[in-house]
């Protein structure tokens, strides 16, 4: 009795401790912010910086809210929002196309593997960045542009996650497909493509922030719409309020980009039970 009397306590003060840690998981990061917002606007304010090269968050905030209805170098923030992930979503789209099957061609053909693999190890060292000024004497201002900045971030991710995801295939479950009479192709398919999609999902999550973050990197430079060029026209009129409403704007994108192949990959992690 005594014994289960001392497991029900022990239960108990468990479940108070996580109690207690789930509140403090809701507040602390609230708190943070706040913490920063207020240390921010106390410089605002305090005259160290001038007004106009450290703009206060309520100034920000007020410039968000101007921009999204009123146009700024040719459209308001939705719209360049918009094509900024039009853009994300093109070039996004073609790395996962390409880099997914192929990473699971190469982890099961290992002659591929051999022929891809040092190209690869060479054009994955590149950065994004770096194709900014092919992508411009290529494309111009067009959507090719970026895309190909886009791809190159967010390209190796898809590719390595799908390889690694292959390479850990039980192999048990690849003799028992060859000996249903399984052929390569319906084993890729069937087999290493479900058993990778955790590995797979987990890549994408990492493909799609490099990506992101290339896409504004290309849009400083090459394109004619988009946040990173409502950024680099603030910059030029030395509004520095419009350059700090497009990084909100690309950081709260982010982080909802994010969040959405988190949710997407708990749930391929809880359904393959793994």
């Amino acid at each position: 009795m005594a014994r289960a009397l001392n497991a029900g306590d022990s239960q108990s003060v468990a479940d108070a401790r996580a109690r207690a840690q789930a509140r403090e998981a809701l507040w602390l990061p609230w708190l943070g912010l706040l913490g920063f917002f207020v240390f921010w606007q106390a410089i605002s304010m305090s005259g160290w910086v001038s007004e106009r090269y450290l703009p206060g968050p309520l100034n920000v905030v007020h410039t968000i809210v101007d921009l999204t209805s009123e146009p700024y170098s040719g459209a308001t923030l939705w719209g360049h929002l918009w094509a900024s992930l039009i853009r994300f979503g093109a070039g996004f789209a073609l790395a996962m196309a390409i880099g997914v099957p192929l990473g699971l061609l190469m982890g099961w053909y290992r002659w591929l593997d051999d022929v891809i693999s040092p190209f690869f190890e060479a054009l994955r060292f590149i950065a994004p960045i770096a194709w900014v000024p092919f992508a411009g004497l290529w494309f111009g201002t067009g959507i090719g542009g970026p895309m190909l900045v886009i791809f190159s971030g967010a390209f190796p991710p898809c590719l390595i996650n799908a390889y690694r995801g292959v390479k850990y295939v039980d192999r048990r479950l690849v003799e028992a497909a060859r000996t249903l009479g399984a052929g390569g192709p319906r084993i890729v398919l069937e087999v290493l493509l479900p058993s990778s999609l955790p590995a797979i999902v987990a890549g994408l999550r990492v493909a799609a922030g490099i990506g992101w973050q290339s896409l504004i990197g290309a849009e400083l430079i090459v394109v004619g719409s988009g946040v990173g060029y409502m950024m680099v026209q603030g910059q030029l009129n030395v509004l520095t309020q419009v350059v700090m409403a497009g990084m909100v704007a690309i950081g709260i994108v982010g982080v909802v980009i994010d969040t959405v192949l988190e949710r997407f990959e708990q749930h391929i992690h809880k359904s393959w039970g793994r």
